[in-house]
């Protein structure tokens, strides 16, 4: 990294949002903060995917964002997840976020008008908020849930040079590779999902952002610390079982099953706010198999 930039590493729980009839539990998102920060985790990703941003209202996004700030340990940072569709209100929420003792802000692309999301009109949006943002802006890839509006090389190119724009969470298995050669020496580069973290690492990207890590964050730590520490081997064997259970929990089920298997794993997980729909009970019996059989949980 060159210049002031802060250089992001380590693992971040995206952290999910516990529901039990459409209503947050705020208990419940203090104790899996508390449990967290007895882990390796350098952090917390709030209002993310898998923490159902979508789904709640602005009041309960800060009121989410301000539970996790309050209980999580000195120690530990927060990215706050503020992409709006507008370049207004995403300055709006990110000044506000900053107030409410976010560390950092992560931006998913806007994408409603997703044809017009040309990387000019992007790197135009990401400019604005950088600029005004107070606090680190790191950029979100994950077309997925972004109507497949997508962060590439072109797109850094315009943009890794700011001061403020500090790196990429990339969710996208067959972008993150380009982008981190694009990123190289301006931009710390995050996987966003376990399937591909520990070839990011090999890469030269600087941590990942994994669902799991709402289950088992002290696996999911620990393959970053013995990536760190030369120790391949042992890290890629782990990272079998890390892709395996990925697959399983996550890959399987989605948000639903992250929140059974933190339920199943001594978290407050909950049940996915409606529309989405719990996992049925021959789905939540074949993830206890799915667990039971893998030596993270033993």
């Amino acid at each position: 990294m060159t210049g002031k930039k802060r250089e992001l590493s380590g693992v971040l729980a995206p952290m999910v949002t516990p529901f039990r009839e459409d209503r947050v539990l705020f208990y419940g998102l203090a104790d899996n903060v508390e449990k967290m920060n007895r882990t390796g985790l350098t952090g917390y990703f709030v209002l993310g995917t898998n923490g159902e941003y979508k789904s709640l209202s602005v009041e309960e996004r800060f009121a989410v964002l301000r539970t996790v700030v309050k209980y999580r340990a000195k120690d530990k940072f927060v990215m706050a997840g503020m992409g709006f569709e507008s370049t207004k209100e995403t300055i709006d929420m990110t000044l506000r976020a900053a107030d409410e003792g976010a560390d950092m802000v992560s931006l998913l692309m806007p994408h409603f008008f997703a044809k017009k999301m040309i990387p000019e009109v992007l790197a135009g949006y990401i400019t604005a908020v950088a600029d005004a943002s107070p606090i680190p802006v790191l950029l979100y890839n994950n077309p997925s849930v972004a109507a497949a509006v997508t962060i590439r090389a072109d797109l850094l190119n315009l943009v890794k040079d700011h001061p403020n724009v500090i790196g990429i969470k990339d969710s996208a298995s067959e972008t993150c590779l380009q982008n981190l050669e694009a990123a190289k020496g301006k931009m710390c580069v995050l996987a966003g999902s376990a399937g591909h973290f520990l070839d990011l690492l090999r890469a030269g990207g600087t941590g990942g952002v994994l669902s799991l890590a709402n289950v088992f964050p002290d696996a999911c730590a620990r393959l970053y610390a013995l990536f760190r520490e030369g120790k391949i081997r042992e890290a890629e064997t782990l990272n079998g079982s890390l892709i395996a259970l990925n697959k399983e929990v996550s890959g399987s089920f989605g948000v639903a099953g992250v929140k059974a298997a933190m339920d199943l794993c001594g978290f407050c997980g909950g049940v996915p706010r409606k529309p989405l729909l719990p996992l049925t009970a021959d789905q939540l019996e074949t993830l206890k198999n799915s667990i039971r059989r893998n030596q993270l949980a033993r």
